[in-house]
């Protein structure tokens, strides 16, 4: 006679296949206080720059400060903090966030704002890299890029709804105010994932802080970082000088201008979870190369439609959409790599590639200033392209090397 418990409903049983534990929702909500501290220092700039006593330019270095700080942090500190337990470093790095951000919210001057944000910076580098394994480990392998791009959603929503609504809290209060809700934001987070991390889960891995950081050194590994790296490269080339191009070539109004933001926004979540269905997928290396292909394919048709406003109202909401499937495959790509190559360094991988991003983003801004100054501002479209192409051929030939199915 079985004992066996009474089969499942198929509707229930589908249902509790498809839920992802509560700690991937407090991960996502996390990266969300992580992004909007990233993100809302343009919205603020202006404000921070004028109570500050400096200019907006020397204001500007605490955009940079802290994406320094996270590209560093990401693949360095996650190897140096391997062997703690995955629970204890992700409500270490919450509580600086909450920390820095209240520090922020009383900075007496831009220095102390420029080291704190590369502080918080460090932290935030961490913890993405760290949340990225922890959401993976949580599930079954068949939902892990769904599990990712859950996680990372939280980013892509800081910088659709977040950076607007916090840039209007420093409107109608002050940009001060705005950090210290962040902190606030911050606490309820941490709070949450000590609730709901399972503690299971902190044991502490094999690899020792000397193996993972040489795992950064891998060739596969820096390989795939550098595909990242292009992505970045092809999408801030043009994207840090959207503004102009629309104004100028697009004869984009302001208010056109802010429907492209809001596309861009819009479909970037979209596309985040595109990334991670495609990335659950047996084909996901032919999708990423299919989307390197298609994100050349959108920074060339801005070129050639600049003349056609509805046109590049599309051309920014499918250029949100591709980066961020790209972000979710990318860091699929990465800890998969890292499973199979040096396993147990799956969260150092996960840094290595929030650290190519970060780099790909200040490279592709300093080459799009370059491309204005050789040949104009219509070129950054075209530059963007040929790093998008670039990416899909190192894409490519690497699958080829190992190879990985297309």
């Amino acid at each position: 006679m079985s004992l066996a418990s009474p089969p499942v409903p198929a509707p229930a049983a589908a249902r509790a296949a498809a839920a992802l534990p509560p700690a991937i929702y407090l991960l996502s909500l996390c990266s969300f206080a992580f992004g909007l501290s990233e993100f809302i220092a343009a919205g603020l700039l202006s404000g921070m720059a004028r109570d500050l006593h400096a200019s907006v330019a020397a204001a500007g270095g605490a955009i940079a400060a802290y994406a320094l700080g996270a590209a560093i942090g990401a693949p360095i500190l996650t190897a140096l903090l391997a062997r703690r337990p995955t629970r204890q470093v992700l409500a270490a790095t919450m509580i600086v966030l909450a920390l820095g951000s209240v520090a922020m919210a009383m900075a007496p001057g831009l220095g102390v704002l420029l080291g704190v944000r590369f502080a918080v910076g460090l932290a935030h580098g961490v913890f993405m890299a760290v949340a990225s394994h922890a959401a993976t480990s949580l599930v079954d392998p068949g939902r892990a890029g769904r599990a990712l791009s859950i996680v990372w959603l939280g980013l892509t929503l800081a910088l659709a709804g977040g950076v607007p609504l916090g840039t209007w809290l420093g409107a109608v209060s002050s940009w001060r105010s705005v950090f210290a809700a962040i902190g606030a934001l911050a606490l309820c987070g941490g709070a949450g994932l000590l609730w709901a991390m399972p503690r299971a889960r902190q044991q502490a891995p094999a690899v020792s802080a000397l193996a993972s950081l040489r795992a950064i050194l891998r060739p596969p590994l820096l390989l795939a970082a550098g595909v990242a790296a292009l992505v970045s490269v092809a999408t801030f080339s043009f994207f840090t000088y959207v503004s102009p191009f629309l104004l100028q070539l697009g004869g984009l109004g302001a208010g056109w201008l802010g429907a492209a933001m809001l596309c861009f926004g819009v479909c970037a979540i979209g596309g985040n979870l595109l990334g991670g269905w495609c990335a659950d997928r047996a084909d996901a290396q032919r999708s990423a190369v299919l989307a390197l292909a298609a994100l050349a394919l959108n920074l060339s048709l801005f070129y050639l439609l600049r003349g056609q406003p509805v046109a590049l109202l599309v051309l920014c909401g499918s250029l949100g959409m591709l980066f961020f499937a790209l972000v979710t495959l990318s860091t699929m790509r990465l800890l998969r790599l890292a499973q199979q190559h040096c396993p147990g360094s799956d969260a150092v991988a996960a840094g290595l590639n929030i650290a190519a991003f970060n780099l790909g983003t200040a490279a592709g801004g300093a080459l799009g200033g370059m491309l204005i100054v050789a040949f104009g501002l219509a070129s950054i479209a075209l530059g963007g392209a040929l790093a998008a192409l670039l990416a899909m051929l190192v894409l490519w030939l690497q699958c080829r090397k190992l190879d990985a199915p297309l």
